[in-house]
């Protein structure tokens, strides 16, 4: 067989694709992501059964539409996983903009669920929240265009990748979710900063992002009940925080043992935004901390393959991808110990809920793709090469 070697990879004449694929992607990260869904799918099992008592349906029910859509996540991943840079940004743009089209028809089309918010389609029976899905495909969206502005007599694409960002905030606030805004937000202002703006104008556009969060309070009585309920001094022991913050106390180091928690018959929304509180009081630190080094090494796997990546649209979007994912974990995580106020927001492959699955496999899948090894991938190669 013969060899044509670029930079650092040698590329197989004729290699199978499979062959190739499992040669160059990350196999921590996938492992990471795999025992995450195993941890997700151990939780589902004890925190559905109340769920699906309130709901007078099967103990199971909810258990097994879980295990379908963490199915059809890993499915999701390994095929966007495969596909080459150039694929992923193809399909991100456009897939933002069917997105885009979704969030601006939500309005007429959308349903609030008796949420209160008109966050989701209702499709065969079936909630699917768009949102969760144009998060990933802004994050390539963003990179391909501010990679763009850097080329010589390219697009304006530092102003472009701002409109972008902020026609999406403005769709996602209508609803309003200020969760996944605040999300977008700090994706695109990872890939803002790397692509090499001025500090000025970043603080400049925190203190915008500040200022909407003051509108937000005065014009929003669900957003400033959050926000008062973070700010008091005692957290209400009947409240959901109250509830979580017991229950994570409860567990302790070791937890109270397989199903001993009382946490998931008091919370109604304790498989999916305060799952985690489900998994310390009955598996203890242990697990809560098991669970953050996984996120930690995914972070840091994709970071150290970033950073010696040439192409400017791969490391951007590569980076968004990165802050978008590990924000939102820690962005769950810290409202159940009350660190932050609360948004309602999954743990991503561990909470339960179709959508968030089902975006999550899309966008580790993304993220897998931009970060494999490549012929002259690396910014050393360049470096070498004009070194001679």
């Amino acid at each position: 067989m013969t060899e044509m070697v670029h930079g650092t990879l040698p590329v197989h004449a004729g290699e199978p694709v499979l062959s190739r694929w499992w040669r160059t992607v990350d196999r921590w990260t996938i492992s990471c992501v795999l025992l995450l869904v195993g941890v997700g799918l151990v939780l589902a099992l004890a925190s559905s059964p109340p769920l699906a008592a309130r709901n007078h349906v099967s103990p199971f029910h909810y258990f097994e539409k879980h295990v379908v859509f963490a199915t059809l996540s890993m499915t999701a991943m390994f095929l966007v996983s495969m596909q080459s840079p150039e694929t992923i940004r193809r399909w991100g743009v456009l897939g933002f903009g069917i997105g885009f089209v979704v969030l601006a028809l939500l309005p007429v089309i959308g349903s609030d669920f008796g949420k209160g918010a008109v966050r989701w389609l209702s499709i065969a029976g079936t909630s699917v929240q768009p949102s969760e899905f144009i998060k990933p495909c802004l994050a390539v969206t963003a990179g391909w265009l501010l990679a763009a502005g850097q080329d010589l007599n390219g697009p304006p694409g530092k102003s472009l990748s701002l409109a972008v960002v902020l026609a999406t905030v403005f769709l996602l606030v209508l609803q309003p979710d200020f969760g996944q805004s605040v999300l977008i937000l700090f994706g695109w202002g990872v890939m803002y900063f790397i692509s090499g703006a001025p500090m000025v104008l970043i603080l400049g556009l925190a203190g915008m992002a500040m200022m909407g969060g003051v509108v937000a309070y005065n014009g929003s009585q669900h957003f400033a009940r959050r926000i008062d309920g973070y700010l008091l001094a005692e957290v209400d022991a009947r409240s959901q925080l109250g509830y979580a913050t017991s229950a994570i106390q409860e567990g302790g180091l070791f937890g109270l043992g397989v199903g001993e928690g009382q946490v998931k018959w008091q919370l109604p929304d304790a498989h999916t935004d305060f799952v985690i509180a489900v998994a310390a009081e009955e598996y203890g630190f242990v697990l809560v901390a098991f669970i953050i080094v996984l996120y930690a090494i995914i972070c840091l796997r994709a970071l150290s393959r970033l950073t010696r990546e040439r192409d400017a649209f791969v490391r951007l979007a590569g980076a968004g991808l990165v802050a978008m994912i590990s924000a939102q974990a820690m962005i769950n995580m810290g409202v159940a110990v009350r660190l932050l106020p609360a948004k309602g927001m999954t743990l991503p492959f561990i909470s339960q809920g179709g959508s968030s699955l089902l975006a999550m496999g899309i966008m580790v899948g993304m993220l897998l793709a931009l970060t494999r090894s490549r012929p002259q991938g690396e910014i050393r190669d360049l470096m070498l090469t004009k070194g001679r």
